[in-house]
């Protein structure tokens, strides 16, 4: 077990880097808050080396390392403490009862005695930390404790490649508890601010895709899919006999032929609106008592492609909308010019590690 940093769910209250590493891209922001509004200080992303992450395994970390430096040096950041997070397919979470009586160490020792019940690896093979939920509403006398695991590997890649940017992890999350501390940011898209509602927020990555259902603000079901923007790109690459990085260039800043649209970006939009209704299917077939999403938000790179939210929301029939994290978000000029707004549907995950400096149940 790995004693610092920990999987982490309730930092402390320090200002953090939100460093989000995935295949394509290493994005990185910094905020601050001031009389309840949040604001961007500084922001940068660079492109993922080729070949430095294998199906969100870190290969490479001083390559990765690299990069993360890059993008430090580009954004202007002040701060050498950051935030990480695993994949949440690399996590294993289980919700435990402990006696309401416990004090916190007698609690921590009860959880280190009774971990390995829970967790399907030999203990010197793990890192995991967990939070107390709440009182149980099933016994009085208990509360409820969630319990994180991972393979300490996954822990210790990103761990070096931090370091090899010169940064210090003081934090390594989980991405579907960020995704789900940054939907505070997007609940002026909500309606009534997502309280008593069912919001379904869908986050096409490169390669992942993201489909997570919340209600009351809180996450009740997260699936994720291998689907994502990358095979767009793919496409525009075999169809029009371009490298990646052209392929991916063309993508954002147009210049394609004019039967880019019917021949490749159509279809895949209709890839997109397949994978949203399957996994609406998959939600509403989890469980008793799953009601429809009263709205979904639509988030990540393949947000920005013009009129794909509409598109979904005639053939799901559910109102659907474009994210935007940032929205009511005052920007600093350094981060504005370097492009955050332009990629705030993308930036959930790492505005959502970011927040972690504000949460008051610090523990570092």
């Amino acid at each position: 077990m790995l004693k610092l940093p920990k999987i982490s769910l309730g930092p402390r209250f320090r200002p953090l880097i939100g460093l989000d590493i995935t295949t394509s891209s290493i994005k990185l922001i910094e905020l601050a808050r001031s009389g309840g509004q949040y604001r961007v200080e500084s922001y940068a992303a660079e492109p993922t080396p080729h070949n430095a992450i294998n199906e969100k395994a870190i290969v490479d970390a001083n390559a990765v390392g690299e990069a993360i430096r890059r993008a430090v040096k580009r954004s202007g950041v002040r701060s050498r403490e950051c935030a990480v997070a695993i994949s949440g397919d690399a996590a294993i979470t289980k919700a435990v009862q402990m006696p309401r009586n416990l004090s916190d160490a007698d609690l921590e020792q009860q959880i280190e005695m009774q971990a390995d019940q829970y967790i399907p690896f030999p203990m010197e093979e793990v890192s995991y930390d967990f939070q107390v939920l709440g009182a149980s509403e099933k016994d009085p006398d208990m509360r409820d404790v969630l319990l994180v695991a991972s393979r300490s590997e996954n822990v210790e890649q990103r761990v070096a490649a931090v370091t090899a940017a010169g940064l210090v992890a003081k934090l390594v999350d989980v991405e579907a508890f960020a995704l789900e501390n940054a939907c505070r940011l997007l609940t002026h898209q909500m309606p009534d601010g997502g309280i008593d509602r069912t919001i379904a927020v869908v986050d096409f990555g490169a390669s992942t895709t993201t489909f997570s259902v919340l209600r009351d603000l809180v996450v009740v079901y997260t699936r994720d899919f291998a689907f994502g923007g990358q095979q767009l790109t793919e496409e525009i690459m075999r169809t029009y006999g371009l490298s990646m990085e052209e392929a991916g260039r063309a993508k954002k800043e147009g210049g394609l032929p004019s039967n880019y649209q019917p021949e490749v970006l159509d279809p895949f939009i209709d890839d997109m609106t397949q994978q949203v209704s399957r996994s609406l299917q998959f939600y509403l077939a989890s469980g008793s008592g799953r009601s429809q999403p009263e709205q979904i938000i639509i988030c990540g790179g393949c947000a920005n492609i013009p009129g794909v939210a509409d598109v979904i929301a005639s053939r799901v029939g559910i109102p659907a909308e474009r994210g935007d994290p940032l929205g009511q978000m005052k920007i600093s000029s350094k981060a504005k010019a370097l492009g955050v707004q332009r990629d705030a549907t993308a930036l959930l995950t790492a505005c959502g590690l970011a927040l972690r400096s504000f949460d008051e149940d610090a523990k570092y």
